[in-house]
């Protein structure tokens, strides 16, 4: 089982990807294996880093060759996801959003479909755009046709729509607490969904 852990923040090692690291531990836990894809990574090559829509249907001009196809064909490989954003304007990450709209092709290929997905994210005030932002990460997901879960499990509680933390997330015990949930979550649905894929 791969559980990949998409960081879209434009900045490695900080409040995002703590809880990505969280969120994955605790999947690892269950037996999955686990990969961080740098979003911002994979958009360095690019000339444009957004979907200009300018095929129809997608035919992956704009990134063929380049890390960003290998990262969406690791992607493809994934039993579950969990996608991880700072909140910015009450959203998503600029880096986020363009990495996620070319995945196009990916979408008319079925490569997501039934894939397990989970969100965490960070805000800089405890009510900081976090739930809105995750709103965007689960909308993101369900038009890949994605399995979309919450933070909660048998070993906690019902949960919410994810992990949400306040600035800065290594002193935000239970934003962390809340990311190991939803690596567990997402790791024990997509054990059980597997046949679907």
């Amino acid at each position: 089982m791969l559980i990949i852990g998409l960081n879209g923040s434009p900045n490695q090692d900080g409040n995002t990807e703590l809880l990505l690291n969280k969120a994955l531990d605790a999947a690892e836990e269950l037996g999955a294996e686990t990969e961080i894809i740098q979003v911002a990574d994979s958009l360095e090559e690019l000339e444009e880093p957004y979907c200009t829509s300018c095929s129809q249907p997608c035919a992956k001009v704009c990134y063929e060759g380049t890390k960003l196809e290998e990262d969406y064909d690791l992607l493809t490989k994934a039993d579950g996801v969990i996608i991880g954003s700072p909140v910015y304007f009450g959203t998503v990450s600029a880096q986020l959003k363009g990495f996620w709209d070319m995945t196009r092709d990916l979408r008319k290929e079925f490569s997501l479909l039934n894939t397990v997905g989970g969100g965490v994210t960070v805000g800089a005030g405890r009510f900081g755009g976090q739930e809105t932002t995750l709103n965007a990460i689960h909308d993101m997901m369900l038009v890949q046709g994605m399995i979309v879960v919450g933070d909660g499990d048998d070993e906690s509680d019902a949960g919410h729509q994810g992990a949400a933390a306040q600035r800065l997330a290594a002193e935000d015990e239970n934003g962390q607490l809340r990311a190991e949930i939803i690596g567990r979550r997402v790791a024990k649905v997509a054990n059980a969904t597997k046949s679907l894929r």
